[in-house]
């Protein structure tokens, strides 16, 4: 299975759990749309009736925000801003602010007489506007204005690593460590490349490439400091004659290298 048939899988998965958390809100709310539901089907009302928002939409949640950081990071903000809003007071709450971690404590506003302000309803929307996004994930894949080049680079780097892991099963340590380190500065090339950043070097080295992520922002201290080890060992590797890199350095590095490219875009 390739990246793009993996990401459609997840996507289709989204998509459909997404369907049934939007049952499962509607179920939860069911007191304040009572009209509504009370004009559905017998069949309707028992899909909406084993249907949890709450228990399920966290996990969701987490999913979607990965997906989204891979394939449309533009829209990562407008996704959290849906859940939650740091920045936002408890006395500047409405139906404009509130967001889906109020809904899932229960957050009802009232005004100072004890009128409702904002009901639990406000959620609807929020959800909904995170659901849309999830969904235009999808139609991206199928547009042609999205560049699979990544996805097809991705299956390649896969590749590579495998053939990392049967060279240190096989006690080819160097070339083992060889091969992570270019597929690093394949990643780190591609990820300038897509966010337009420049290095100032003709040939930069993973170090260079991991200097200017920090500098940009696009990665933590603790990150850049992990790389930093990688780059440190695949050096070892590619340079260093005297000292032998140990099998337990290797993977280290060969581990460090698949999580790095599913998690540094």
């Amino acid at each position: 299975m390739t990246n793009k048939d993996k990401y459609i899988k997840d996507l289709d998965s989204l998509i459909h759990r997404g369907v049934e958390l939007q049952r499962g809100l509607y179920n939860e709310l069911r007191d304040e749309y009572k009209d509504s539901f009370d004009k559905l089907s017998a069949n309707e009302k028992e899909k909406f009736l084993k249907a949890s928002f709450k228990d399920n939409y966290n996990s969701w949640y987490n999913e979607s925000l990965s997906v989204i950081k891979q394939l449309m990071p533009e829209r990562l903000d407008d996704f959290v801003m849906q859940y939650k809003l740091p920045k936002r007071k408890n006395t500047e709450i409405s139906y404009l602010t509130y967001t889906i971690s109020d809904y899932l404590m229960d957050l009802v506003v009232k005004d100072a007489f004890g009128g409702i302000k904002v009901n639990r309803t406000a959620a609807v929307t929020k959800f909904q506007q995170q659901y849309q996004i999830v969904l235009s994930l999808k139609k991206r894949f199928e547009s042609s204005l999205y560049d699979i080049k990544q996805l097809v680079q991705a299956d390649m780097m896969d590749s590579e690593i495998d053939s990392a892991k049967l060279l240190l099963k096989n006690g080819f340590l160097r070339a083992a460590g060889a091969i992570c380190g270019v597929v690093l500065e394949k990643h780190f090339s591609t990820i300038c490349q897509a966010r337009g950043l420049k290095q100032s070097k003709k040939n930069p080295c993973l170090n260079d490439y991991n200097q200017l992520l920090k500098d940009e922002g696009i990665i933590d201290t603790p990150t850049w400091r992990k790389i930093s080890y990688l780059a440190d060992i695949r050096n070892l590797c590619d340079h260093n004659k005297k000292e032998e890199p140990t099998k337990e350095q290797l993977k280290d590095l060969i581990d460090g290298t698949e999580k790095i490219i599913e998690t540094v875009f």
